[in-house]
């Protein structure tokens, strides 16, 4: 395993070794210090043995390269399935995500075996009375400290502990730091993870969740109106009033994304506007490292499927899959596509055995994800299918990675 190490010396007077933390409340890192002591003698560099003498602090910050995260971004405007994907993707690694033990109640962040995720919420610059006052949305970059994220990420990505702040969606406020030690997989999801240059250079694997305006209106209503009793007038007022902020600051991430997961009404019935039946789209970046698009049939070809009815269950208006390769802001993608719905999550085994680059441990697991989550939104169409396999394609990126750094050493040595 190969570390990477930074040191300095400071002359001090000490009688036994020691060893110390160091923080750096600015950016809210939290640095373990390896400490090593010796006696030096000044002029000749000799050991020496007896009290009374300048000792040297060699301070050492070591981080293990096979202990450094994994670090996968997830960007989309707010209420359009991000939670979701992220109980989908900790679930592929084992484990059920839950709010730090013993910490602040109304904290953002989830925890698994192996798996922290963030919401970069928590880097307002502004709480919700400053937004108002400044006339700003959190969308806006100016409600947002994206020094403190590229410093903090950059920390947890190199093995470092930071104190985290806390935005209080209940309250409105920015609470008490919190303390976010490295896992093997750190994911940072919310409006913002491809913004900051700085920020995007950091990421392993990044995702954009991309739901067309008319789908993003259909289930803002379902929701609003039926479970929060909002009006439609009112609905209409609070999208429009984001739009702009959402165009020029959000939107255009997806061009830096290695995935899309593209949520449009469907074709299958002329003039839908309910949004129940989704046609959704998976755009794969090619030659991305530790990554190879899943594809449907034959690899590079175009490909239109209409499944066969007698082996995958669909009541109207069926279902279509699609596959080919195509342009996305320049960069060469293979597309997978699904539009419809499948009444019986067990026969999705028949899709699955049509797809190929899946990343599964075994056959069937695609399957097997979906049955688990069967009750999530999403479970019955291509959002939740995508979202699985996107999440088992992650879990793949992640065990490359960690295989190249331990091979890294024995490769520098045969040099």
């Amino acid at each position: 395993m190969m570390a990477i190490c930074s040191a300095h010396t400071t002359t001090i007077s000490l009688r036994s070794p020691c060893t110390t933390t160091v923080s750096n409340a600015a950016a809210g890192l939290v640095q373990k210090q390896v400490i090593f002591l010796t006696s030096i003698n000044r002029r000749s560099g000799s050991r020496r043995r007896g009290g009374g003498v300048s000792r040297t602090l060699l301070q050492v910050s070591c981080s293990a390269d096979g202990n450094k995260p994994v670090v996968i971004g997830l960007a989309a405007d707010s209420g359009c399935g991000k939670s979701t994907f992220m109980r989908r993707l900790t679930s592929v690694f084992g484990g059920a995500a839950e709010p730090p033990r013993g910490g602040n109640p109304d904290s953002n962040t989830l925890i698994s075996d192996t798996t922290t995720v963030i919401c970069l919420d928590d880097y307002h610059s502004l709480d919700r009375t400053g937004r108002k006052e400044k006339g700003v949305t959190a969308l806006d970059p100016r409600a947002n400290n994206f020094d403190l994220m590229y410093e903090q990420v950059k920390a947890i990505k190199q093995g470092q502990a930071v104190q985290k702040p806390i935005y209080n969606h209940v309250t409105g406020l920015l609470d008490p730091p919190e303390l976010i030690t490295p896992p093997k997989i750190f994911v940072i999801e919310g409006l913002h993870p491809m913004f900051d240059e700085r920020v995007r250079d950091l990421l392993d694997f990044s995702i954009y969740l991309d739901i067309s305006d008319e789908v993003k209106f259909a289930w803002k209503i379902q929701r609003d109106m039926a479970e929060r009793g909002h009006s439609l007038e009112s609905i209409k007022a609070s999208i429009e009033a984001r739009k702009p902020d959402f165009d020029a600051y959000i939107d255009p991430q997806k061009q830096y994304a290695d995935a899309v997961i593209e949520v449009l009404p469907t074709q299958l019935i002329p003039n839908d506007d309910e949004g129940k039946v989704l046609r959704v789209k998976l755009i794969m970046k090619e030659g991305v490292d530790n990554f190879n698009p899943v594809y449907l049939f034959d690899e590079g070809s175009t490909i239109s499927w209409v499944p066969c009815g007698r082996k995958l269950t669909c009541s109207y208006p069926g279902i279509k899959f699609a596959y080919g390769p195509d342009i996305y802001f320049g960069n060469e993608v293979s597309v997978l596509e699904m539009d419809g719905q499948f009444d019986r999550l067990d026969e999705l085994i028949y899709v699955e055995s049509h797809l190929s680059n899946l990343s599964t441990k075994f056959y069937g697991e695609v399957t097997q994800q979906m049955l688990k989550h069967a009750d999530f939104p999403g479970s019955n169409n291509g959002t939740g299918l995508f979202q699985t396999i996107v999440g088992l394609k992650i879990r793949d990126l992640y065990e490359q990675i960690v295989a190249e750094r331990a091979g890294a050493p024995a490769e520098a040595a045969k040099v």
